[in-house]
């Protein structure tokens, strides 16, 4: 009988928690960052969603986009280990006009919005700050560097931004190793 118990809740786990294939899984935009052709203002957004597969039981995958004022899009920050074993870059910086896109089938949920003179104030101190990055060429999953590391990190240098990531960001306090 225990057998049978620990069979069952083993394939529920190995079964029962997939997300699919991260190939088909949506990356549409969740329509909650703003419309960088209709917001003029400078914005900053720190998004988290759950993460891809059964990590997502208990993790989240977090990243951070700015629009400085007039801007048509927004740069993203954020980090990612697939391809790092390759030589890719952990840490990807890209433009888009559409920062809040599905995490590979998770509805991402907006954590921190600053906008204004106060969001303007501080974009160019995370973009140094970005450049600096002590592990951008570094992921771990446990204990990290890992995605929730690196807008922890930025929170620390930039401490007026205010960002406070949740429980779930397994990997965030790993920005307290800072070399």
């Amino acid at each position: 009988m225990v057998r049978m118990v620990i069979a069952a809740a083993t394939a529920l786990f190995l079964f029962g928690c997939s997300s699919g294939d991260w190939r088909d899984a949506s990356r549409e935009p969740a329509g909650i960052a703003p419309d960088p052709e209709i917001e003029k203002q400078a914005v900053i957004e720190a998004y988290a969603a759950d993460a891809f597969g059964w990590r997502g039981w208990f993790a989240v995958h977090t990243w951070l986009a700015v629009k400085p004022e007039n801007a048509s899009e927004y740069t993203v920050y954020e980090v990612v280990g697939w391809g790092v074993e390759h030589g890719r870059p952990a840490l990807r910086i890209y433009q888009t006009a559409t920062p809040d896109r599905y995490w590979y089938g998770a509805k991402p949920e907006k954590i921190l919005s600053v906008s204004g003179t106060q969001a303007a104030g501080m974009i160019s101190r995370i973009e140094e700050a970005a450049s600096r990055y002590p592990w951008t060429d570094q992921y771990e999953v446990l204990p990290g560097p890992n995605s929730n590391t690196f807008p922890a990190w930025i929170a620390i240098q930039v401490p007026e931004l205010g960002l406070k990531l949740p429980f779930s960001a397994i990997g965030s306090g790993y920005a307290d190793n800072d070399q």
